[in-house]
């Protein structure tokens, strides 16, 4: 847990603990050192970047490498601009691979040239390499240190390769098996090389890889693969079945975390933002979220212009117009309930092209099965406060088929996105509630018309 009573003595003594010209500012930078780097880098993102670069030059250079690990990318990229250039290569070495290529996105083709000569030189290799692929693809986010065999290897050559070779990362628990031209041919598991006969080679104990993803193919996709199959770890083929890396994981939960995010921007209308709250300027922010809003309210204005066009119908029956935010809202919630569950059907793989029409055939049944329930709650709902039977029927109508409309429009649109590439998340949120409130009041006036008139 974040130490926040810390945090907030620090940030309100900050300029005597950067000093540390009283006994107050050497105590509580005492304190500072013992805090978890992790929430150390929390700490930092939120507080004034000169202060943080005052702060952060004075750290151990042990507590700088741990800290600097846990922060954004954004923040790392400011470190370097004001660390010194003998302390950069302990920072880039402080962090992974696949960590250093998402970090070269935020810094200038110069910058880049320059931290490269820092990096030990089969890092740049690597970096050199993944760089190549989209940083949401299977190259991007793989592991590339893992350990290897080949299949003519015995048990005890395997071993012994492991106890010279001494890797740096935990072992995973399927290690990869190739041949001489590093083409994947299966797996062996690593209880293996202590249950097995020390002369046994291991293209006679090879394991059937269960998934093997390509390297352009996308992370949610895998994500979605690993869990099916309650995989811990996927290889990563180039062209030819070529071995390049391993997606652990770990890579699995950050993977989710990340999409998932995507997915609430997206279903509340916005494009995602990587970087936190705090770091984006209010003015980005302002535009992000305003125009949206603005194109919103302008196609929400279309819902006056309908009003105004039945308006001589409905003089006679005025009270209709109080019935419209229940018809409106009816329609929305029930939109958003029914684009959840396909949104969320499709990200697990329960809803898919193989199921699609028992899918339809059961949401247009529930249409059905709403519309009844609440169309007859709104007909008791305006016959017993308006005692008017004619008025009754519209709204019980109007609403039947709103609700039926809603819960067509919530499960195909999604599935309509996803068959053009575009994420189902889009179907939620105010984009689809501005659809259904408009139609909504049109199917209000026209069957108002068409049955008061």
């Amino acid at each position: 847990m974040i130490p926040q009573k810390i945090f907030n003595q620090i940030e309100n003594n900050i300029e005597t603990i950067i000093n540390k010209d009283s006994a107050l500012g050497i105590e509580l930078w005492n304190e500072l050192l013992k805090i978890h780097p992790a929430d150390l880098a929390t700490f930092f993102t939120n507080i004034d970047k000169e202060d943080f670069k005052a702060l952060f030059v004075g750290l151990p250079e042990k507590i700088k490498a741990s800290t600097f690990d846990y922060l954004s990318d954004s923040m790392k990229a400011f470190t370097l601009s004001f660390t010194k250039e003998d302390e950069k290569g302990l920072l880039l070495e402080s962090i992974s691979i696949e960590e250093l290529t998402d970090l070269f996105d935020y810094l200038s083709d110069e910058e880049i040239k320059d931290y490269f000569e820092l990096l030990h030189k089969k890092d740049r290799e690597k970096v050199l390499s993944l760089m190549k692929f989209s940083p949401e693809s299977a190259g991007g986010i793989m592991d590339p240190y893992v350990v290897t065999f080949r299949e003519y290897f015995t048990i005890e050559q395997s071993i012994n390769i492991l106890q010279r070779v001494r890797p740096s990362k935990d072992l995973h628990q399927q290690i990869y098996v190739t041949d001489k031209d590093n083409r994947l041919v299966g797996h062996i598991q690593l209880e293996d090389l202590l249950l097995k006969s020390p002369k046994t080679k291991l293209a006679n104990i090879l394991r059937q890889n269960e998934l093997v993803v390509s390297v352009d193919e996308d992370q949610e996709e895998i994500a979605k693969q690993m869990m099916h199959y309650s995989l811990v770890t996927v290889p990563v083929v180039g062209d030819n079945e070529i071995f390049l890396g391993v997606i652990p994981s770990t890579t699995l939960v950050d993977i989710i975390e990340q999409e998932a995010t995507e997915d609430i921007y997206k279903i509340s209308g916005m494009a995602p933002i990587k970087k936190s709250y705090f770091e984006i300027p209010f003015f980005k922010h302002f535009f992000d979220r305003g125009y949206i809003l603005a194109i919103l309210l302008l196609i929400e204005s279309f819902s006056s212009t309908i009003l105004k066009a039945y308006e001589h119908s409905l003089v006679d029956f005025s009270f209709l117009g109080l019935f419209i935010p229940m018809l409106v809202s009816t329609g929305g919630n029930t939109s958003s309930q029914t684009s959840a569950l396909a949104i969320q059907g499709l990200a697990l793989g329960e809803i898919n092209y193989s199921n699609i029409r028992r899918f339809f055939k059961r949401e247009f049944f529930m249409a059905f099965c709403l519309a009844t329930m609440l169309g007859l709650i709104a007909f008791l709902r305006v016959y017993f406060t308006h005692g008017k039977i004619l008025a009754s029927v519209v709204v019980a109508m109007s609403l039947s088929v709103i609700v039926m409309l809603s819960v067509v429009l919530g499960s195909c649109i999604p599935l309509l996105l996803k068959k053009i590439n575009i994420d189902p998340a889009f179907a939620a949120g105010p984009f689809l509630a501005t659809i259904v409130d408009i139609l909504g009041i049109l199917i209000y006036c026209y069957i108002s018309k068409l049955i008061l008139s």
